[in-house]
């Protein structure tokens, strides 16, 4: 092992790194999918997931020696980052669009999805019960819902 790793430091980095990597290809696999910016942002959060076990990145900010570490935390935090960064463009593409109301902030937007999943996964787990994060889900959904842009109509 340490033929590869110098240490235990290098060998949670690259631990660390592996899994950031999965997130952003699993969240990437849906957001970058067909469809309207709602569905792609629905799909998101309906994704299957194990709940229950929580978020595998954002579990290490529970983590004192990664959160005490700039090394161990960056891939966390450039994960996380990336994971606003992508939402906001989607949200942005959907105000672009006229699917969502002007004036909505895509950032804003994408921190709040990205703390009602990362919330969710505390819910669920304190309960013993998806119900808690399917519930966040369903919340966020509605008032993304609710931010769609009134119909257009045509005038001949």
């Amino acid at each position: 092992m340490y033929h590869h790793f110098t240490g235990k430091p290098d060998l949670a980095l690259a631990a660390i790194r592996r899994t950031a990597e999965q997130m952003r290809a699993t969240a990437e696999a849906v957001l970058g999918g067909t469809g309207s910016a709602y569905a792609r942002i629905e799909a998101y959060l309906l994704r299957e997931r194990d709940v229950l076990r929580g978020c595998p990145v954002g579990r290490l900010t529970m983590d004192p020696d990664v959160v005490a570490s700039d090394e161990l935390r960056a891939p966390v935090t450039e994960t996380l980052d990336w994971l606003r960064e992508r939402l906001a463009g989607i949200v942005e593409e959907g105000v672009a669009q006229g699917e969502f109301t002007a004036g909505l902030d895509p950032r804003e937007i994408a921190s709040a999805i990205v703390a009602t999943v990362q919330g969710g996964y505390v819910l669920a787990r304190s309960s013993g019960s998806p119900a808690a994060f399917d519930a966040a889900v369903r919340g966020l959904l509605a008032l993304l819902g609710a931010c769609a842009a009134a119909p257009r109509t045509t005038t001949s």
